[in-house]
């Protein structure tokens, strides 16, 4: 069996008024990855995903799921895939076992009570089972909405914006849930414009922006390689330029002189701090406290998309 369960080639799609809201998207996902497809509104994200899922036609390009077509091979596609969309649509006036149980019946799956009752325990919604959708809370809706997009056991879930107005308790609450879903074995796609929530979930990141991905990587990897590293020295005394003597090094003022902060590449050979320490020692500039900071996965995100700078692949 390849580690790779879907492979994305060539996507397109181009609407009639012209507008490319995909550009020849490539995009393999491994089994079992949490990948989160990271991008602002209008970015492409959800047109990816309804394509993959059949309710969008590309204007070319080709998926494959389990290394089969996922238009010639339809059903199979579809078995395979589950999907919590952004919208949250369900049968008001049904209890949470209906709807799921229902979902179910709609792949011709056999009925597996046993299964449904260990979802909706796995999704803390056991107790919620009679409830009528109508009277859960946001919350609880979405949940009911994962274990309807996981009923007929698909192998790969694709989560569109699953926290977009959920307040922060919940969201923490959902990516708990995703994690536990992972590690029974579902492979995840989320899309989200929350830079937290890929930070915080996902093993690789993708950047989508204006229909075109401009990065893929491993998140720690995206983040070494496109992270800084800042150095900031608060000084003893305030500089009221910076001394001629430290032109070699990339430093700046700050604090109105009181600081002086320094930006390096921490995986280089040679950061260059203890020569510039040395000089400042040589030159009588005293410093009462030192301190470092990673780029976070928000600022290699805005220097992606608005330095309009890519990425291999």
């Amino acid at each position: 069996m390849s580690d790779t369960i879907l492979s994305i080639r060539g996507l397109r799609k181009t609407y009639g008024t012209g507008v490319d809201a995909l550009k020849s998207v490539d995009l393999d996902i491994r089994r079992g990855e949490i990948f989160a497809l990271l991008g602002p509104n209008g970015a492409g994200k959800t047109t990816l995903i309804n394509i993959v899922c059949g309710i969008v036609t590309p204007s070319s390009g080709e998926v494959l799921v389990d290394g089969r077509n996922w238009q010639s091979d339809f059903r199979y596609a579809r078995e395979r895939i589950g999907l919590v969309p952004q919208e949250l649509t369900t049968e008001a006036f049904e209890t949470v076992w209906n709807t799921v149980n229902f979902s179910r019946g709609l792949f011709a799956k056999p009925r597996n009570p046993a299964y449904i009752e260990e979802l909706l325990k796995r999704l803390s919604l056991w107790d919620k089972r009679k409830s009528e959708m109508r009277f859960l809370s946001g919350g609880m809706k979405r949940r009911a909405m994962i274990a309807k997009a996981l009923s007929h056991e698909p192998a790969l879930l694709f989560l569109d914006e699953p926290t977009a107005g959920v307040d922060v308790e919940l969201r923490r609450d959902m990516w708990d849930v995703v994690r536990k879903l992972r590690a029974g074995g579902t492979t995840i796609i989320l899309t989200t414009h929350y830079i937290e929530e890929a930070e915080e979930m996902a093993d690789r990141v993708g950047v989508i922006s204006k229909g075109a991905l401009i990065a893929v990587d491993e998140k720690s990897d995206l983040m070494a390689k496109m992270g800084r590293k800042t150095l900031d020295i608060v000084l003893a005394e305030p500089l009221h330029a910076i001394p001629p003597d430290l032109s070699e090094w990339n430093v700046e003022l700050q604090d109105d002189g009181r600081m002086l902060r320094y930006q390096f590449d921490s995986h280089a050979e040679r950061t260059g701090i203890a020569s510039l320490m040395r000089r400042l020692t040589d030159l009588g500039i005293a410093y009462k406290d030192l301190s470092t900071h990673q780029s976070s996965l928000e600022e290699i995100f805005v220097e992606l998309v608005h330095g309009g700078k890519e990425m291999a692949k």
